[in-house]
């Protein structure tokens, strides 16, 4: 009588003839190809060179950097443009499997989740709205193009910036961006135009108190107390400049 597993190892065996006789592409092609190359299905050799995967080489043959999202590899004008595709022509080493696959279902070759910056160019990849949508609220409104002042690119909804480092909010002192920083300039603020706070009140006022230096409001009021910078004197927290 055989033993159970050499008939279960036999078995195996026949299985797997079977499937090379009958499905043999099944081997060595994972699954099948977008529909755009549907017509190299038979011809693996058009995108992988034997024991080097796919080369870039093999897919800017077909999709040069300087036309994709603009033009078909027919040659046709992309009028319609779904997606900001414009970044890979500022690609410094372009690394296509990178961020494209096939054989692995109709969007898998399009996984935009693994794409890394540090593909981009040095001064390509600052251009955030090249590719991203521009914030349309208000606040977002009023800046400039620089959004690396406080977001970086593992993760575009993350601000750096810990504004509570600088200037605390309170009930007095809301954080309606606009009313400290003119025009958009997150690295300045002016604390003229609140109260009695113009620029000749409160130059009188620190007159008085012997201070000169008065332009860098922050600097001393941390919290927007008027009193704050007196207690951080005494307390040795902060010293005057005309000291």
């Amino acid at each position: 009588m055989r033993n159970p597993l050499q008939i279960l190892a036999w078995l195996l065996v026949r299985a797997a003839a079977a499937a090379v006789w009958f499905r043999p592409q099944a081997l060595v092609e994972p699954g099948d190809l977008m529909p755009a190359h549907r017509s190299l299905a038979v011809d693996c050799l058009a995108c992988h060179e034997p024991l080097r995967g796919v080369p870039d080489a093999r897919c800017t043959g077909c999709h040069a950097l300087a036309d994709i999202g603009l033009v078909t590899t027919r040659g046709d004008t992309i009028r319609e443009r779904g997606t900001a595709v414009a970044f890979h022509q500022g690609l410094d080493h372009p690394q296509c499997t990178a961020c494209h696959s096939d054989h692995r279902g109709v969007q898998a070759y399009r996984p935009v989740q693994t794409f890394r910056h540090g593909l981009l160019a040095g001064d390509v990849v600052n251009l955030c709205a090249g590719c991203h949508v521009r914030p349309q609220d208000g606040f977002h409104a009023s800046l400039g193009d620089d959004c690396a002042a406080c977001h970086d690119t593992g993760d575009w909804r993350r601000a750096r910036f810990d504004h509570a480092r600088w200037f605390r909010f309170d009930r007095h002192h809301p954080a309606t961006c606009a009313t400290c920083h003119p025009a958009g300039a997150a690295a300045g603020y002016t604390c003229y135009g609140c109260h009695e706070h113009s620029r000749a009140g409160i130059r009188a006022e620190h007159l008085e108190e012997g201070i000169r230096d008065f332009e860098d409001c922050a600097r001393c009021h941390r919290s927007g107390d008027e009193h704050e910078a007196e207690r951080r004197m005494r307390d040795g927290g902060a010293r005057r400049d005309d000291d």
